[in-house]
This record gives structure tokens, C-alpha cells and sequence, in this order.
């Protein structure tokens, strides 16, 4: 059970809870003892995600809080707004774009276009949850049909192994490169390319970026996992290896950027951002009072797009 108030949380362990986890701890990097009820501050109109932690240290549901995050990956976060939440809705299209499901051996990618001539490509890291999760697709249509976008085709990429592939992998960086190339080969030219990705997503999209400025320009980074570096293996302590590069780069892309309040990587995208803006390069930043979820990824595709697709 929970009390809400107006910037501050109380939280009541249901029996058998022995921590509380989120955004807020890292998740379960950082647990939160629990010897009875515990309050905590958040700020206002703050999105908050949680879950509890049995005596061996696996996660479960508030059983007294039925509102499920919308998570693709756990079931167990249960979600809180606080006095003040407002959810920048994304907008919705008159018809939604058909998407079509391809393999590349292994790979299964998703392809979907919003017209008849696309003039740019829309490429998600994380394909499956971007489609069937975030409406990427949907999103990008009701911008066309406003006229805030040009046409576009996207694809959804989707991980084999996610927390290997997008850490700087030069196997996965090839096999890349070839989804893209089949897409152009059967769908005819891509155009101007954005990269989307959210957290390591966001991470192999910028390193992409930097890697192959012409190919890609454009980059929709949603609270991206920079506190990693080739041949670390904890996104949460590793060293922020990919600012580095970003400071001696000579040809840095557009960047449209965001991250949750709530989240362990606040400080290292504050840091990326106040790079960009040393560097001058375009790009538009934005903090959102949540965590590293789809609810605070969600809100961040249509304002991307337009910053990205749209007119200057």
C-alpha cells in the first residue's frame, strides 16, 4: 500500500517485503531496506515506477496497487502519480500504418512506411518494444497526416542479445548495416536516416552516430545508457567512455535528448547535454519528472520527431 502526497510517497511493505526498488534505487542495484513504513520525496507531478523485494531477493507487485507500469519486460513495477502528473499524450493517427515482419537470418526486423514516397528513415534499436509498446509507427503517421513531418519509412530492429549487441559491438554494427542495406534493396532508398534508441538502445545509436556521421545525422536519444564503455560490463558504474569521444569528434550529429529525474543516468546525460551545448552542437534536451521507463520514453517520440523531421 501507498499514501501519496504531494511531493513525498509513503510506502507500507506488504508481508514477505523486505526492500523497495525503482527508478529511484537503480532498481535493484541499490535496494532500499525496509524495517516498516518508509516516505520518500519525488518531485512534483512525479511519475514513479516500484516493486518490492522478497526475503531472497526477487521482485513482486504491490499486491494493493493494481495499476500496472506499462513495462515490456517485468510485470512486477507498479506505478504512482503524484498531484500535478501530466501525460504528454502521444497523438494518434486516422490510420494506422500496416508493419510488416522480415528476417535476416537470425534477425527479425519490422518494416513500416506512412506514405507512398518516404523521405527519410525512422530506424528503433529494441524494434519490438518501440512497435508493439511505444506506437512508434502510430506516432509517426498522425505527424504526417499533420503535416509536422515528411513522409517516412521505419524499422524496427530487434536484439538478440541486448545488453551484448548494443555495447559498442562491431558483429553486431555489420549485421546492422545489412538489415538496412536489404531494407534499401526491397524498399528502394532510405533517404536521410534518424536512429532511435532508449537506454542501451540510445547508447548504440549514438555510437553509430559518431561512427558513421554521414550515414546518419539525426539521433532520438531517450535516456541513453552513457555510463558504459567497450569492455565494461555494468551500465550502471562503467566509465562514460562515448562522451569522450563525442568531445574530440570533429562531425557530431543532431541530437534530440531526454531522461527521466528519477533515473541513476540524470547526471551522465545532464553531463552530454552540457557537451553539446559547449560544442554548439544543434540539439534539443529536455528532463521529464519519471524514470527510465516507457511512460517517460513515450512522451518524447512526437516532440523527437518534429525537432528531428520537421522544419527549422
Amino acid at each position: 500500500m501507498v499514501r501519496v502526497g504531494r511531493r513525498s510517497v509513503t510506502f507500507y511493505p506488504p508481508e514477505g517485503a523486505t526492500a523497495l526498488i525503482g527508478d529511484f534505487t537503480d532498481w535493484e542495484r541499490n535496494p532500499i531496506p525496509l524495517e516498516g513504513p518508509l516516505t520518500l520525496e519525488f518531485p512534483e507531478g512525479a511519475y514513479v515506477e516500484y516493486a518490492f523485494l522478497d526475503r531472497e531477493g526477487k521482485p513482486f507487485p504491490d499486491p494493493d496497487n493494481p495499476e500496472r507500469a506499462d513495462n515490456p519486460w517485468w510485470t512486477y513495477p507498479r506505478a504512482i502519480k503524484l498531484p500535478g502528473f501530466r501525460y504528454e499524450a502521444p497523438p494518434e493517427p486516422k490510420e494506422e500504418p500496416r508493419v510488416a515482419r522480415h528476417r535476416l537470418g537470425e534477425r527479425r526486423y519490422y518494416v513500416a512506411e506512412t506514405g507512398s514516397r518516404p523521405k527519410a528513415t525512422v530506424v528503433a534499436q529494441d524494434g519490438v518494444a518501440f512497435y508493439r509498446t511505444a506506437g512508434l509507427h502510430k506516432v509517426a503517421q498522425a505527424l504526417v497526416e499533420a503535416g509536422e513531418i515528411p513522409p517516412v519509412r521505419l524499422v524496427f530492429v530487434e536484439p538478440i542479445d541486448r545488453n551484448r549487441e548494443y555495447r559498442f559491438s562491431e558483429a553486431y554494427e555489420e549485421e546492422f548495416h545489412r538489415v538496412l542495406g536489404e531494407v534499401e534493396r526491397s524498399k528502394g532508398p532510405l533517404g536521410e536516416i534518424v536512429l532511435v534508441g532508449a537506454s542501451l538502445g540510445g547508447l548504440f545509436s549514438l555510437w553509430q552516430a559518431l561512427r558513421h556521421p554521414n550515414r546518419f545525422p539525426k539521433v532520438l536519444a531517450l535516456s541513453p545508457a552513457l555510463k558504459a564503455h567497450p569492455g565494461g560490463t555494468d551500465a550502471y558504474r562503467d566509465r562514460e567512455w562515448l562522451l569522450e569521444r563525442y568531445a574530440e569528434a570533429q562531425v557530431l550529429p543532431r541530437i534530440y535528448l531526454e531522461v527521466g529525474l528519477l533515473e541513476w543516468l540524470l547526471a551522465p546525460v545532464r553531463r552530454f547535454a552540457a557537451l553539446l551545448a559547449d560544442r554548439k552542437v544543434p540539439h534539443a534536451y529536455r528532463e521529464r519528472a519519471s524514470g527510465h521507463n516507457w511512460v517517460t520514453w513515450k512522451q518524447a517520440l512526437a516532440p523527437g520527431l518534429r525537432y528531428l523531421l520537421g522544419e527549422v
